[in-house]
């Protein structure tokens, strides 16, 4: 059964958040009357100060109602909930749940003045495309001295000398072949690693930002691309890197021979190795020093930069994801990256309010998401790699996904513990505008991490529901596996198709159809409801709609009274049907399996 101390709830979603004005809002807590809470303030910080404020109540039959009115004093205001007396005696709530002790700010819940995510992208479930891989056109190109053709039916070699040369030939011509099949998958928005001409097939090592690679179909392609996609009402993201170019890009190649302004582009230091600062070291990506205005100017904020010139026409992106954003502007005691963030978001919305910017940040993020700059990130650390630690099979318990550590298998409480780790120290509208990635161009696939079909369904049901865009790397809709980076970039086996998995595409099609038609699901709160070793229950709640999710990894019974709830009926959406026995639900799963549930 529920706790009562759980059932306290606020959250950043438009149902406990209004906006008033741009800088006044109106708070909401929802707590128990069984709970005969005798004193609910609310704690903020101006200027460093704490600050107590009021609160009104309302009653009702099963809660009560506290309301407060707030201004934002400083651009990132922090707040949490005071509750005393009754049942409870003392405590607050915060962004990573109910507290009985005394706490530090670090988790409370944040306003910030700066315009949210444009609607499109709540409503986005994104598909990533690493061009090379995809889809072929019967385009004959003339192949650099670098490139290594591969058959498409051929596996990539993976961690050799060819790595980052080996060519199967996809295309942006074929890219539009395919957008029937993406259009049917439901995709809404598709997001390309790079495709600058460049020195390698990823291509994070441009050559050029004013020339889409040849081998891809050059600018023809990616205009005739982005407007086809746009008639079927579907977005396109770009990925830049921020952090560096290539070592055969032109101004880099200017910049060694000493002129300027390009010289001052790069970090220029005898006593290093390559004789230049690159990113880790590795000489063919030599890193931007943003001591230069001028760099700025041309890279991100001038008229023609190369930020902004991609979003307008021809080429019509709309948006960008940003390489190692983390890393953008750091070097030693040097730390830009917050205002690179800054001027990269005022880049982006001069060119229309429409435009999204997500970076790329695969451990703790939270300090380079303040609602000002990146309008989200890659949620590798809240999302993705706890889903992972939670289903992952017994023979991947000691997986390396990167050189340092294991990946451990978890239960469903440590899970949210780590989800709430990394989501709580930030504004719930960034938060929800992160991607939730099972997979990605550089990471094994989630079909190899939990083993199993079953499994599978269960990690994109939490994909599909949990706050953040869902964000699906090509092919693991089919269940292709992949046990590192080039490992996963394996060619989409087109030719055969009697190796999908059918039941699981007819399932991520179900999931994005109930994904894209829910305003719970696209920007509505989270309530955690019971969180067990081998379960995991929670709801989305929004102006509009309650949806319930429970999702189980073995055999788990869950019973969840209807009144509890605050509702006298449900729908079930997708997965097991709960029985109703004596007004409550009760989900008997015996197997790992998920319910999607419509509270009536």
């Amino acid at each position: 059964m529920i706790k009562l101390q759980d059932l306290i709830h606020h959250d950043g979603s438009q149902r406990y958040v209004k906006r008033i004005s741009a800088g006044q809002f109106e708070l909401y807590l929802k707590v128990p009357s069984e709970l005969k809470v005798e004193r609910v303030l609310i704690r903020t910080v101006r200027d460093g100060e704490p600050v107590f404020l009021d609160t009104r109540k309302q009653s009702s039959s099963n809660f009560e109602i506290y309301s407060c009115t707030i201004s934002i004093h400083n651009p990132r205001t922090n707040y949490r909930w005071f509750l005393g007396g009754g049942e409870i005696k003392y405590g607050w709530l915060n962004q990573a749940g109910w507290q009985s002790t005394d706490i530090s700010d670090v988790n409370d819940f944040v306003l910030t003045p700066y315009k949210p995510i444009p609607n499109w992208a709540k409503q986005s479930v994104v598909y990533q495309i690493f061009p090379d891989r995809f889809a072929r056109s019967n385009t004959s190109y003339e192949l650099p001295k670098w490139a290594i053709p591969r058959d498409w039916s051929q596996w990539p070699e993976g961690a050799s000398e060819n790595t980052s040369s080996e060519y199967f030939g996809g295309d942006f011509w074929g890219v539009i072949k395919r957008l029937d099949y993406l259009s049917d998958l439901g995709i809404n928005t598709l997001y390309f690693t790079p495709f600058f001409k460049a020195g390698s097939i990823h291509r994070y090592d441009a050559a050029t930002f004013d020339e889409v690679d040849p081998l891809l179909g050059g600018n023809e392609a990616l205009i005739a691309l982005v407007d086809a996609a746009h008639k079927r009402g579907m977005r396109v993201i770009g990925d830049i890197t921020l952090n560096h170019s290539g070592r055969t890009h032109e101004w880099f190649i200017k910049a060694k021979s000493g002129e300027e302004p390009y010289r001052e582009f790069y970090t220029f230091d005898e006593n290093l190795p390559t004789g230049y600062e690159c990113w880790l070291g590795v000489p063919s990506l030599p890193k931007f020093n943003y001591k230069s205005e001028t760099l700025r100017d041309k890279l991100i904020s001038g008229r023609d930069s190369v930020i902004k010139r991609w979003l307008r026409e021809p080429y019509n992106l709309d948006g960008w994801r940003v390489d190692v954003a983390n890393m953008s502007g750091r070097l030693r005691e040097l730390d830009l990256t917050h205002e690179i963030a800054q001027i990269t978001r005022r880049a982006i919305e001069d060119e229309g309010s429409e435009k999204i910017l997500i970076a790329e940040h695969n451990h703790d993020a939270c300090a380079d998401l303040n609602g000002d700059g990146w309008h989200g990130n890659m949620n590798y650390t809240g999302f993705r790699n706890p889903v992972w630690n939670w289903l992952i099979q017994e023979s991947m318990s000691t997986f390396q996904p990167v050189k340092h550590g294991n990946f451990a298998k978890l239960d469903g409480v440590e899970t949210v513990k780590v989800i709430r780790e990394f989501t709580s120290r930030q504004p719930f509208e960034t938060y929800s505008a992160s991607w939730n990635l099972l997979s990605s161009h550089d990471s094994a696939r989630v079909r190899s991490i939990v083993g199993s079909h079953e499994l599978h369904r269960v990690a994109i049901a939490l994909a599909m529901t949990l706050p953040g865009t869902p964000m699906i790397f090509a092919g693991d809709e089919i269940g292709e596996e992949g046990l590192w980076g080039e490992d996963s970039r394996s060619p989409f086996p087109w030719e055969r198709e009697s190796e999908w998995d059918m039941k699981l595409r007819v399932l991520y099609k179900e999931l994005i159809t109930i994904r894209r038609s829910s305003d719970a699901l696209a920007e509505g709160g989270l309530q955690w409801l019971s969180i067990a070793p081998e379960h995991l229950v929670f709801v989305r709640e929004s102006n509009q709609e309650r949806i319930l999710v429970v999702s189980v990894r073995s055999s788990s019974r869950v019973r969840l009274s209807l009144n509890d709830l605050g509702a006298r009926n449900f729908e079930v959406l997708s997965g097991h049907t709960p029985a109703l026995i004596e007004g409550s639900m009760v989900f008997n799963l015996g197997t790992p399996n998920f319910s999607i549930v419509r509270l009536k």
